[in-house]
């Protein structure tokens, strides 16, 4: 007798148990559902009027938006800018009341998931090489080679002046190559503004190889008052190129930092492909 009313307190114990269970599978399910639809519909609602608000508010009025989406952290919303050909990325929370500038890092592997994607961005960005004048670039190769490659580079940087080596290099073994560089003189660097002004009034390749050997060139002559150091400094202000060296190929697609020749023909090679 009392076994059987054991395995009949068991059953109950039991029913009840699995009761509590569906009891709150039922409500406890409608309720999540209920709050990751509000969280889905205020994902869908958020508005690029939202995001220029923001962006008003971080003094970034004039930037475009590229993307919105949801990040790979779930309640954190993903957004990507061109601040003035500069990419930029943030985070908003749900509530839209916070903003993270990043990073993220995956704790499983250590790759920085927010530069990994700009990096991406970055692949894919291409430069409409036909809003870029060349009559006043050095030209560096063959004039009648068939491709072109442009270079901003600056007199004082160190590390033109070595990709300055590897492109002469690539130019004696292609002729099919020809280097159009653009002097781009950086704030950092005091003197690089008066010597790209002389290596362009003077349109001297000669000067510019000088200066890289840390040999003396000449001031400008005050007579000079070529405007293309400043149109070449606004026009690497709005592609987003803030450093030297920076090579862009005929694709497009541009690189920044030095290279070594056979690198450099490999990426004109692929380049030339992609853009068939």
């Amino acid at each position: 007798m009392r076994v059987k009313e054991g395995n009949e307190l068991r059953i109950r114990v039991y029913a009840l148990v699995i009761f509590l269970l569906v009891f709150f599978m039922i409500n406890g399910g409608y309720a999540l559902d209920e709050y990751c639809g509000e969280n889905f519909q205020n994902y869908l609602n958020l508005s690029t009027i939202e995001i220029q608000d923001i962006l008003i508010k971080i003094k970034r009025p004039d930037a475009k938006i590229l993307s919105i989406q949801m990040s790979i952290v779930y309640g954190l919303y993903e957004t990507v800018i061109d601040n003035k050909g500069q990419y930029e990325l943030f985070y908003l929370d749900l509530s839209k009341a916070y903003l993270i500038p990043g990073p993220i890092i995956e704790l499983n592997t250590g790759i920085n998931k927010s530069v990994e994607k700009l990096t991406e961005l970055e692949k894919k960005r291409r430069i409409d090489l036909s809003r870029i004048p060349l009559e006043d670039a050095l030209i560096l190769g063959e004039k009648d080679a068939t491709t072109r490659i442009i270079v901003f580079t600056d007199p004082d940087c160190p590390f033109c002046g070595k990709l300055h080596a590897e492109i002469k290099k690539v130019a004696e073994k292609r002729k099919d190559i020809a280097f159009y560089i653009k002097l781009f003189p950086l704030q950092i660097h005091s003197d690089a503004y008066w010597k790209s002004k002389s290596i362009l009034c003077n349109k001297s390749l000669k000067f510019l190889e000088d200066n890289f050997e840390k040999k003396p060139i000449p001031k400008p002559d005050p007579n000079c008052q070529t405007k293309e150091v400043d149109e070449n400094i606004n026009l690497a202000k709005e592609f987003g190129i803030n450093g030297t060296p920076t090579t862009i190929f005929p694709d497009g697609s541009a690189h920044a930092g030095f290279l070594e020749a056979d690198r450099l023909i490999e990426m004109v090679d692929l380049s030339i492909a992609k853009k068939k």
